[in-house]
């Protein structure tokens, strides 16, 4: 093997710089060749703490979360996104019988891997959820209300969780969550219970706990829907008039990554 020992190696013209077998050397800095790969031997260090170290692999870099609806606008850098999308809950139905007691389905989920080097926005839909209802003496019944659908909606790509369905007045009927669809996983919302003579439940989401009902019988305040995208519970009274509680609002959240 030859060997060459020099103190310095001089560049011809400053914009050529010195190349060494395709790697080639410039006051401006280092540049391999595509392909190429630098090597650095055990116990080695890169110190890039006086300078500014681009294109190397990234990972979770920032968060935007939407608890209402706007524009998502991709930061510098931000190559992919991991996105989840979560429909608003239904209300419960109102109703001074057992028969027609049905709580309020979920709204459905969506979680999806993009890349969006070449999206710079997207509209992204927040869905509220299911107004309450009445229902109590005086044989006031109401079906309950649908929750929104939330979606991320950039031109080309569509990843939509729909709203969950309100509570029913079919006797004894529990009420279907609400679909997804656009993601790599779409799951569809928790079903909600139609029970006899009681006040039935919410269904449960990916990202929320269901409401439970309000009755006269068992337990008049019951509780709203926790977390996002949950169903409330009816409400079913015989004495007195209850209302319903809200659906669990939908959310979309939006994982950035270099």
């Amino acid at each position: 093997m030859s060997e060459v020992k020099v103190d310095t190696i001089s560049e011809r013209t400053a914009a050529n710089g010195v190349a060494v077998d395709g790697v080639t050397i410039k006051d401006s800095g280092l540049t391999i060749p595509s392909g190429g790969t630098l090597t650095v031997a055990s116990g080695g260090t890169i110190d890039a703490s006086a300078g500014t170290a681009t294109g190397f692999a990234g990972g979770l870099a920032s968060v935007q979360t939407f608890t209402s609806s706007g524009t998502w606008t991709r930061p510098a850098g931000i190559t992919k996104v991991i996105m989840e999308v979560q429909g608003a809950g239904g209300s419960g139905s109102g109703s001074p019988n057992g028969e027609d007691c049905n709580g309020g389905g979920a709204g459905g989920y969506a979680k999806k891997l993009l890349d969006v080097s070449s999206i710079s926005t997207s509209t992204i839909t927040v869905g509220a959820g299911g107004a309450g209802v009445d229902g109590g003496a005086g044989a006031v019944i109401n079906a309950g209300n649908i929750g929104g659908a939330s979606s991320w909606a950039d031109g080309t790509n569509t990843v939509t969780g729909n709203g969950g369905t309100g509570g029913v007045l079919t006797h004894y009927t529990g009420t279907e969550g609400a679909t997804a669809t656009g993601g790599d996983i779409n799951i569809r919302g928790g079903d909600a219970e139609g029970i006899t003579g009681t006040a039935g439940v919410g269904g449960f989401s990916v990202l929320g706990s269901a409401g439970q009902g309000k009755t006269y019988t068992r337990n008049t305040s019951g509780w709203p829907p926790r977390g996002y995208g949950a169903g409330s519970g009816s409400a079913c009274n015989w004495v007195g008039t209850y209302t319903s509680d809200t659906g669990g609002a939908g959310i979309v959240i939006v994982w950035e990554y270099k």
